[in-house]
This record gives structure tokens, C-alpha cells and sequence, in this order.
């Protein structure tokens, strides 16, 4: 039982790390790169749909993205989501094609930036937290139950705040390798 408490909780956290991938995916930093526009979505034929289930994004050169509609009648309805996405960006379009230029950072939006990266790394730890804090409370209805020792209690706590640190480090890594890439003229 301790084991299975144990492997939820491994199970969740790394979740939990999935989640400030995913997020840390969204800020944008100087380079180009498909993932910026995958929150944007399209009206098409009446129903939002995301981008990139009606159009091929894909990167041009260092700075600049290129979104190819599969359908021509598409290509303003595009051109208009990407506009009203607080993303920042300026799409300009060459008959079937969209160029989407990144424009360079600057040194506030920068810092704006580092400073979102860490609040998403510090919901990431606090998830992990709760996290630990249900494993710890199903190990002590174990310990009440008599279905554990005493000892096992303290091992397994153990376990589980090992666990915790593994992966708050990870978070305090991801986080720092964002920063860097922020960072980066």
C-alpha cells in the first residue's frame, strides 16, 4: 500500500512538471518556434479551433514562423487570431502564406517574462507540495487503521519528501534553463 501511495504521488508530481513544460512553452523568448502559436485559435466555420489543426506552422529562419492555411479562405481569419492573441505579434501575409516575425525582446519585457517563468516555477513546486501533503495525510490513515507501524510511517514519509525534493529540484532547473534562454540576446 505505502508503494502504491508512493508511486501516485511520483506519478503526479511528474504531471505536475508536464504542466510547467507545457507552460513554460507559452512565453515566448526571441527565437522562433512553433509552440508560440498554440494557444492561438482560429474561428473556422463557426467553431474555435486551434491553430494548428487548420494550417502548418512552421519556422522560416531564427526570427520568424511561417503559417501555410490548408484552405485559402483561411488565410484572414488566421491573420486575425494571431492579432488578437496577447502574444505581441504582427502577422503579414504573402498571398497563401502567413510570415509571422518575432520581434526582439526587450530588456522590460524581458524581465516581465523572468518573472512569469517564476511564478509558473513556484505553482509548479506548490503543486508538488500538495502533492506530498495527500501522500503524507493517506500514509497516516494507514498508520491510524493499524495497517502500518510506526516505523513504516517515518519511511515512507521519508520516501515521499525524497521524492518531493527530486522533483522540486527539477522544477528549480527548468526554471533556471528558461531564465538563461530569456536571458540570451
Amino acid at each position: 500500500m505505502i508503494n502504491d501511495i508512493k508511486a501516485d504521488a511520483e506519478s503526479r508530481m511528474q504531471k505536475s512538471l508536464e504542466a510547467l513544460a507545457s507552460n513554460f512553452g507559452k512565453i515566448r523568448t526571441g527565437r522562433a518556434h512553433p509552440s508560440i502559436l498554440d494557444s492561438v485559435s482560429v474561428n473556422y466555420y463557426g467553431s474555435d479551433t486551434p491553430l494548428n489543426q487548420v494550417a502548418n506552422v512552421s519556422v522560416l529562419d531564427a526570427r520568424t514562423l511561417s503559417v501555410s492555411p490548408w484552405e485559402k479562405p483561411m488565410v484572414p481569419e488566421i491573420e486575425k487570431a494571431i492579432m488578437k492573441s496577447d502574444l505581441g505579434l504582427n502577422p503579414v501575409t504573402t498571398g497563401e502564406l502567413i510570415r509571422v516575425p518575432m520581434p526582439p525582446l526587450t530588456e522590460e519585457t524581458r524581465k516581465g517574462y523572468i518573472k512569469q517563468a517564476r511564478a509558473e516555477a513556484e505553482n509548479a513546486r506548490i503543486s508538488i507540495r500538495n502533492i506530498r501533503r495527500d501522500s503524507n495525510a493517506d500514509v497516516k490513515d494507514l498508520l491510524k487503521e493499524k495497517e502500518i507501524t510506526e516505523d513504516d510511517d517515518r519511511r515512507a514519509q521519508d520516501d515521499i519528501q525524497k521524492i518531493t525534493d527530486k522533483f522540486v529540484a527539477e522544477v528549480d532547473k527548468a526554471l533556471s534553463v528558461k531564465e538563461a534562454d530569456l536571458m540570451e540576446i
